[in-house]
């Protein structure tokens, strides 16, 4: 239905020239639901452009059912990563336009059906009305879906249209998608970083090498409708062999560790003498939640987003907290933090109360928050110069560096925030928190900007950096692998409002960890089946799941 015949795609003219696709060959079947993996830059997107009509091919050929193609067509939909709605209409109004645009012959009322029609396949019948600053991001996501369907394409492109979602409503909608993918039949390709929705979606799984080559093919033959919680052999293999295969063709960053970090004192460290004293008294309590309660006044009265919270964690230990969107994991990290105040209850670090900011809790947010004016060195010199008060500027100096390098900016350090990727910035934002030396490394949701394998790859460099420091650390996440990947113990918190811890797992597998050895260890498939049972149990509130 659908070919791509050796085509070849770049971008730029003479040096700066480049080569995004290289001699791509593909066919998509009527009726097949084609899932598209690869890194961010192995030309996904422009796959999806060219298959649009959006791009034409430097060498080669598209074609839709034999014909070449030369431009956009209502045949082929496009449902992109950004929402792009019209903000000033409505949800119908959104879908409106295209039903307008290929049934311009139809009455006022039968356009409204239709209309009304594709908005109810998304679920978006009580929405119908608002306008799209009034809906949360999945549902903005169902209005495109929505519009896309409203054209009656034979074949609908899906370009990562779930990857700036939560882990719940990225779920539900891929359910919502295969649903209606299954009623017709329709022709679907879905680019996607997420093996979990390629697994669940697809029937065949094509992917894309870094150097825009074709990779290689999986066919997915499992049973219908899907369950991503699924543990029988076939699934396990099969996820292991596409992970695999990903993790082969990706380029990772070199790590040489060719520096010394030098013996230099951060200003929150104890003198010896004290220091070992301390860590008899508190290493098994070295962070203590007591009854700790997060109330914000509404119109309405109190509202209580966390209630008797209660955790204790041993020094040197990793805690993933993981639960659905708005259920006061954030909330909280960022009271750990001393950015956000503690309505009840308290917080204790190494025997002392938590109050205001503080370099020893060092913070790596999503968004790592660089001056983009300044470079990668002197992004992390602002903390280092600040905790290393009576080192040289040749000790701190070597202190930026080494944590750089342990990073893999060995060859980016004079590379200014605002020319890196986003990924290159995080791994600035790691690199600042660890120069830090703090007692307490606190992350929230650090890598969940970043494609799932850019992910992967920076989950490692966090394991190979912590695994040095020992430093004890908090992780709030709502990614079911990194939170076991990472942790001593995961803990998971029931929905908001009046959220509170509801299950802790403990982690017990060797470290050091890789993904490849945990996807073959027989107790991880136990423990991903504990929290993706618990997040399941609560998916609609803590209220209905005790009932």
């Amino acid at each position: 239905m659908l070919e791509l015949i050796n085509v070849s795609k770049g971008f730029g003219e003479g040096d700066a020239r480049h080569e995004v696709l290289h001699g791509l060959s593909l066919a998509v079947r009527e009726g097949e639901f084609l899932a598209v993996l690869g890194y961010s830059g192995t030309g996904k997107t422009t796959l999806v452009n060219l298959m649009a009509g959006l791009e034409a091919p430097d060498r080669g050929e598209v074609r839709f059912r034999g014909a070449p193609v030369t431009g956009p067509g209502p045949e082929r939909a496009v449902v992109f990563q950004s929402y792009s709605l019209m903000p000033w209409l409505t949800v119908a109004g959104n879908v409106r336009l295209a039903v307008d645009a290929v049934h311009p012959a139809l009455s006022a009322a039968e356009r409204a059906g239709k209309v009304a029609k594709y908005i109810g396949m998304v679920g978006l019948s009580h929405a119908a009305e608002r306008r799209p600053a009034e809906l949360s991001g999945g549902m903005r996501q169902r209005v495109g879906i929505a519009r896309a369907l409203a054209m009656e394409p034979e074949v609908l492109l899906l370009d990562e249209p779930l990857s700036a979602l939560d882990a719940l409503t990225r779920g539900n909608l891929a359910e919502e998608i295969e649903a209606i993918w299954a009623a017709d039949r329709r022709t679907v390709v879905l680019v996607t970083n997420d093996v979990d929705e390629a697994l669940v979606l697809a029937d065949r799984i094509v992917i894309l090498n870094p150097d825009g080559t074709p990779g290689a093919e999986f066919a997915v033959d499992l049973a219908r409708p899907r369950d991503r919680s699924a543990q029988d052999e076939g699934v396990k293999a099969l996820r292991a062999a596409v992970t695999g295969r990903l993790m082969d063709a990706a380029k990772r960053a070199g790590v040489t560790g060719a520096r010394r970090l030098p013996a230099v004192t951060p200003r929150h460290a104890l003198p010896g003498a004290y220091a070992q004293a301390a860590r008899s008294m508190t290493d098994d309590r070295y962070l203590q939640y007591s009854q700790l309660y997060k109330v914000y006044a509404t119109p309405k009265g109190p509202l209580a987003v966390v209630e008797d919270f209660n955790l204790t964690l041993k020094k040197g230990e990793f805690v993933s907290l993981i639960g659905h969107s708005g259920c006061g994991k954030s909330t909280v990290l960022t009271m750990t933090a001393g950015l956000n105040g503690i309505s009840k209850g308290a917080i204790k670090l190494d025997g002392l109360h938590v109050e205001g900011a503080d370099p020893e809790r060092a913070v790596v947010f999503q968004s790592p928050s660089l001056f983009p004016w300044l470079t990668a060195k002197e992004n992390v010199a602002i903390g280092v110069d600040r905790v290393y008060p009576k080192a040289t500027q040749a000790e701190r100096q070597e202190v930026v560096e080494y944590y750089l390098e342990r990073v893999g900016l060995a060859d980016a350090m004079d590379r200014r925030a605002a020319d890196m990727s986003n990924g290159m910035r995080q791994r600035v934002g790691i690199a600042r928190a660890f120069a830090l030396s703090p007692k307490l490394l606190l992350l929230d949701e650090p890598f969940g900007m970043l494609d799932s394998l850019t992910r992967w790859e920076l989950q490692e460099v966090l394991m190979e950096v912590w695994s040095r420091t020992k430093v004890t650390a908090v992780c709030v996440t709502h990614d079911v692998d990194e939170a076991i990947l990472l942790a001593d113990r995961v803990v998971m918190m029931t929905n908001g409002p009046n959220a509170t811890i509801g299950k802790i797992t403990d982690v017990d597998l060797p470290r050091p960890r890789t993904r490849k050895a945990q996807l073959e260890h027989a107790d991880y498939w136990k423990y991903r089946a504990e929290v993706l049972g618990f997040l399941a149990e609560y998916e609609h509130g803590r209220k209905a799941a005790v009932a």
